[in-house]
């Protein structure tokens, strides 16, 4: 079993029961879902861009990417409705936790010049969403081999009610979020 799904069974469950005191079990807030997208806009002109995105993004969350394409047409962009213009996953289960685990302990410590996580970026609802610039953050990506730096968004989603407890629920986790001057 994953070593974040012991974690939250172990030690969160009962410190969120504790600090926001729910009656109920299935009232602590739990992850649903983690959404990994990029958008591969270079893709428009050159297709290799999308099939190497599509193999480090399969590398790193260990699931095979679903091809987005563009809904528009926006000439200022030279892209075409039907065009493909991005990727993303949804990963669930054990392999949700597998992906936060190396995130949180391996990838975002490797972040250059990282001061914290914004704790500003969630949205109303109890989901969290960051940014990396680059993809070889991840061990699984061998930077000498890699053709083009891409960026992704990571969005994380909790069954929370408010962003109160899926900070709370995240920061348990592990998610070194910045401390406020106050």
């Amino acid at each position: 079993m994953a070593r974040l799904r012991d974690l939250y069974n172990s030690k969160i469950v009962p410190e969120l029961t504790r600090e926001f005191s729910y009656k109920n079990p299935m009232a602590v807030p739990r992850m649903k879902m983690v959404v990994v997208s990029m958008g591969v806009g270079r893709a428009t002109q050159d297709k290799k861009f999308l099939e190497s995105a599509k193999k480090d993004l399969m590398m790193i969350v260990g699931q095979m990417p679903v091809v987005c394409k563009a809904k528009k047409s926006v000439s200022n962009f030279k892209v075409r409705e039907g065009m493909e213009t991005g990727l993303k996953v949804t990963v669930r289960g054990v392999r949700m936790y597998e992906f936060m685990d190396r995130l949180i302990s391996l990838a975002i410590p490797r972040v250059r010049d990282f001061r914290g996580l914004n704790e500003n970026s969630f949205d109303g609802r109890g989901n969290y969403s960051m940014g990396l610039a680059e993809q070889s953050v991840f061990p699984e990506i061998n930077a000498a081999k890699m053709e083009f730096q891409q960026g992704m968004n990571i969005t994380f989603v909790t069954t929370a009610k408010t962003d109160q407890e899926a900070r709370k629920l995240l920061e348990l986790f592990g998610m070194p979020f910045r401390r406020s001057a106050s």
